[in-house]
């Protein structure tokens, strides 16, 4: 495959990249200017095709994503669902079509994303926008793809606004949010001690006050009494006085909605500090290299946090089914990627989750229906989702998942342990 982040790239392997015609790039420029101002004014070319994406032979799907810039290592999901459609292409396909997949890299610069969107939607004239990554990329088209009606599916995002289904309708993320974790984190410590002191250790960000909103969807009336929290800014150095303030007076738990360094920093402060009450840090900071082994793998034993999917990176499920059948499509279709890599079968799974959407629509692949699937999913079961874990939607819920496992370090592992959790409606 070529990886010019120049180019896009296709499922096929062969680049396309056509200049855009001046009036096309002038229409959707306007558009962009009026997002931002929160006005969109829609290109003339959004009607011009009755079926976007859906040729006599090919069924179009487009995605954004970083091949290049400071999160390229996330580039390997767009490569890992190409892989997978490209299996399901040459089983036949999905309603007669075979899936075209042409992703293009925006380097997760929002302004490349807005030019990348355009490209697909308005020259490629792709059915649906797929995985696209990023909250900031994925922030900068949500307006422009809602107002023509272009399905925007299973985004790598963090952020529960995603599923804001009255402002977004055709768009849906895929990854429980930190509202999710927060809600689990505090039904969790409840079942031992009903009326539990939480400490919550928050960004002050959007990602952040998910954390925030989750403590009030379970507690309610109760949150100002049970909850202490404290935020903190991303330019931070330390968090040292912010946990020593938080954690005052004795807390039966304390919830870590924190990102990249600060999830180590978490660890050791309390740590340091003698807490010994149940420390949840979000599932974005449970990586053992990047996480617990700087934090010190002492004080990261026990800490615990939230999971839905299987880890092929774990031992124990070596013989797994569902593991070993993604280790074998690794194999065959994906050889130069790295099997134990979770980005890797975050992208097989999530493909997965399309196809299912896809068959869904039995031949009828308009917008609309393609929508209209998406927004009926039932109970549906994933191989790569734990056990007892289901997808489910409707028109009026965009949270696919909403359904966690606890893990805790053991100090070589994370080792999974009691109920699924229900994440609360909201």
């Amino acid at each position: 495959m070529n990886h010019d982040p120049s180019h896009p790239q296709v499922a096929s392997g062969v680049p396309t990249d056509v200049p855009a015609e001046p009036a096309q790039r002038r229409a959707f420029l306007h558009a962009v200017a009026a997002t931002a101002a929160g006005l969109l004014v829609l290109p003339d070319t959004a009607s011009a095709q009755s079926l976007p994406g859906v040729t006599a032979t090919e069924l179009l799907i487009g995605n954004t994503t970083s091949l290049s810039g400071p999160v390229s290592a996330l580039g390997t999901i767009a490569r890992s669902q190409a892989a997978y459609f490209k299996m399901i292409n040459s089983q036949g396909g999905v309603g007669g079509k075979q899936i075209k997949f042409i992703f293009h890299d925006d380097g997760f610069n929002p302004a490349k994303t807005a030019e990348m969107a355009r490209k697909l939607i308005e020259q490629d004239e792709v059915a649906l926008l797929f995985g696209n990554l990023g909250t900031g990329p994925n922030s900068a088209i949500v307006k422009y793809v809602n107002q023509l009606g272009v399905p925007h599916l299973f985004l790598s995002v963090n952020g529960d606004k995603w599923t804001d289904y009255k402002a977004n309708p055709w768009s849906m993320p895929f990854a429980p949010s930190g509202r999710v974790e927060c809600q689990v984190a505090i039904k969790h410590t409840m079942q031992s001690k009903p009326n539990a002191k939480i400490a919550i250790l928050y960004q002050n960000d959007d990602f952040g006050r998910d954390y925030i909103a989750g403590a009030k969807d379970v507690l309610g009336a109760k949150y100002d009494s049970q909850v202490k929290a404290i935020s903190y800014e991303v330019t931070d150095t330390t968090l040292d006085s912010t946990l020593v303030q938080l954690l005052s007076t004795p807390m039966d738990a304390l919830i870590s909605g924190v990102t990249g360094k600060f999830g180590a920093m978490s660890i050791r402060k309390a740590s340091e500090m003698g807490f010994k009450g149940n420390h949840y840090i979000a599932t974005g900071v449970t990586s053992v290299q990047g996480t617990l082994i700087p934090a010190g793998l002492e004080r990261a034993t026990g800490v615990l946090s939230t999971v839905y999917a299987k880890d092929p990176s774990d031992p124990g499920l070596a013989d797994d089914p569902g593991i070993k059948t993604y280790k074998a499509f690794m194999a065959k279709w994906f050889p130069e990627g790295n099997p134990d890599d979770f980005y890797n079968s975050y992208g097989y799974m999530t493909a997965m989750v399309m196809h299912q959407v896809l068959q869904q629509c039995n031949g009828d692949f308009s917008r609309k229906n393609i929508m209209a699937q998406a927004n009926n999913l039932k109970n549906v079961e994933n191989p790569m989702l734990l056990p007892g874990i289901k997808l489910n939607t409707s028109p009026t819920d965009h949270r696919p998942l909403e359904q966690m496992q606890l893990q805790r370090f053991d100090g070589k592992r994370w080792v999974r342990f009691g109920q699924i959790f229900e994440g609360s409606a909201v």
